[in-house]
């Protein structure tokens, strides 16, 4: 990535931005640990032609593949992180959005039991975020499930979360 090294599992997983804990950096991994990412589902719905649900091993069938993108914040810090995960362009071909669509929506889970900083109304929570559709499709835009050759850990948004090189943080939902 831009001949830089990719940051070390340790500095990957222990330094994030994770609202739904805690807007700690550094407290994200210990809030999160206990979080439980299994069974899990994901709903996809909406303007498509074939509306469905996705427990998240029917989502490891998609053939998964190494990316090594920076994550770039806001707040004036990256990361060079080896993701794993798959396209969501072949997410999307199997739901055959509708011609009318003109976006994606993310929702994230609302669980205040687990995700402490959903607590807080500084934020409107569940965390929404989309794309164009055009994004969506894109090759790069990986649906990410792991780092470093290891199911994705709770700090970096298990089990799954979006990683688009040209986006901020921000918009890489988990």
């Amino acid at each position: 990535e831009l001949g830089d090294p990719a940051n070390t599992f340790e500095e990957i997983t222990n330094y994030n931005n994770y609202y739904e804990f805690t807007t700690d950096k550094q407290a994200v991994a210990r809030l999160s640990q206990d979080f439980r990412a299994t069974p899990w589902s994901v709903e996809v719905g909406g303007l498509v032609h074939n509306p469905k649900t996705y427990a998240i091993e029917d989502l490891l069938h998609f053939e998964q593949v190494e990316r090594i993108y920076r994550l770039r914040c806001v707040e004036a810090w990256s990361m060079v992180i080896p993701w794993m995960g798959f396209e969501l362009n072949k997410l999307l071909a199997e739901v055959e959005p509708m011609t009318s669509a003109k976006y994606v929506m993310f929702t994230t889970l609302l669980d205040e039991e687990q995700m402490p900083g959903q607590r807080s109304r500084a934020y409107p929570w569940p965390y929404t975020e989309g794309l164009r559709l055009d994004e969506a499709n894109h090759r790069l835009t990986l649906i990410a499930t792991g780092l470093y050759g290891e199911s994705l850990p709770n700090p970096n948004g298990a089990p799954l979360r979006l990683a688009v090189p040209w986006k901020y943080g921000f918009k890489t939902i988990k």
